[in-house]
């Protein structure tokens, strides 16, 4: 039977009203109307919180959630993500995570009190950043061949902070270590934070963490990064020489950052949710902040940010073999 003119009118005004409902404006409407928290698994004032805080700074403003950013430091950021694993299902409760904590631990550790690849969901990429080696400027360093010989000079100090142990911020520099023919011993700290305050202060000669957390005391000549891991000079900061540059390419490494939920999350409100970020991380504005803490923005589907997480356990993976580190 045909449809006459008029009524194909009708459908398609239908239609449109129909999408219309669908729109990104009624998306926000579907999200959690209570308080939403950010789960961040290191102390305030570290990388990760300060684009956390970024983000949901901008986030509040375009959906009028009351989101928070909640810290929950302890074991290399494990402690947040088990928080996530059982936490409420509703949206209410997300984390900010970083592959430091969610591939580096599922390839480092035999046991842990969450599995990244079925307790938690991926929502969607913010960005990559690079494993980073800093010097405190007590020391009187402004290169990395200078480091290696202020290391030979001081036997008693051949050791580095890192903000995440069992994370790349702890294996590059134990495997720099070894090709500079140095041994360096790592010190665990939790989180950015407390370590940036001992390289401040001389107590910590040198730490490795990401790009984001040491940038901007780089730029106040605090302290002094002098290797990146990344495969390429950084956007944030070019001036930054790549370990691969300086004659060590099989170091180059680059991780991520992104938003996770509990694995029980309906697939729905993952999309809602990756639709909501995605929008305030591509933002001018945002993307401009965050690349001034060192974030190499790169946003993603779920699905896409899945793959990299898949991809870069089999890396690290290989990593750890050829160095000859076995999980513990």
């Amino acid at each position: 039977m045909s449809v006459s003119i008029g009524r194909r009118k009708t459908l398609a005004a239908g239609g449109a009203m129909m999408a219309a409902a669908a729109s990104p404006a009624s998306f926000a409407q579907s999200l959690p109307t209570g308080t939403v928290r950010i789960l961040v698994g290191f102390p305030a004032g570290g990388g990760t919180d300060v684009m956390a805080r970024i983000i949901v700074e901008k986030l509040k403003e375009k959906t009028g959630l009351n989101i928070i950013v909640d810290n929950r430091p302890g074991n290399s950021g494990n402690l947040a993500a088990e928080m996530l694993k059982n936490g409420p299902t509703d949206g209410s409760l997300l984390m900010y995570g970083t592959s430091a904590t969610t591939v580096a631990q599922r390839v480092t550790r035999k046991q842990l009190p969450y599995d990244v690849e079925k307790d938690l969901v991926a929502i969607g990429l913010t960005g990559t950043v690079s494993v980073a080696y800093v010097v405190s400027s007590t020391i009187g360093v402004k290169t990395f061949p200078e480091y290696i010989e202020w290391l030979k000079k001081n036997p008693k100090r051949q050791n580095f902070g890192t903000t995440a142990m069992g994370s790349m911020t702890h294996f590059f520099g134990v495997l720099m270590g070894r090709e500079i023919g140095i041994p360096l011993e790592p010190i665990a700290y939790k989180g950015a934070g407390p370590l940036i305050a001992d390289l401040s202060a001389g107590h910590a000669a040198a730490g490795c963490g990401g790009v984001s957390d040491f940038l901007s005391h780089h730029r106040a000549d605090k302290m002094r990064i002098i290797a990146i891991g990344s495969p390429k000079r950084a956007q944030a900061a070019p001036d930054l020489p790549t370990i691969a540059e300086l004659g060590y390419p099989k170091l180059s490494y680059e991780g991520f950052y992104g938003f996770y939920g509990p694995s029980k999350m309906s697939p729905g409100l993952v999309n809602l949710w990756n639709r909501e970020l995605r929008a305030v991380v591509d933002a001018p504005d945002t993307k401009q902040r965050l690349l001034g803490v060192g974030l190499e923005v790169l946003t993603s589907t779920p699905a896409e940010m899945l793959t990299r997480q898949t991809n870069l356990i089999a890396q690290m993976t290989g990593i750890m073999k050829a160095a000859g580190v076995e999980p513990e």
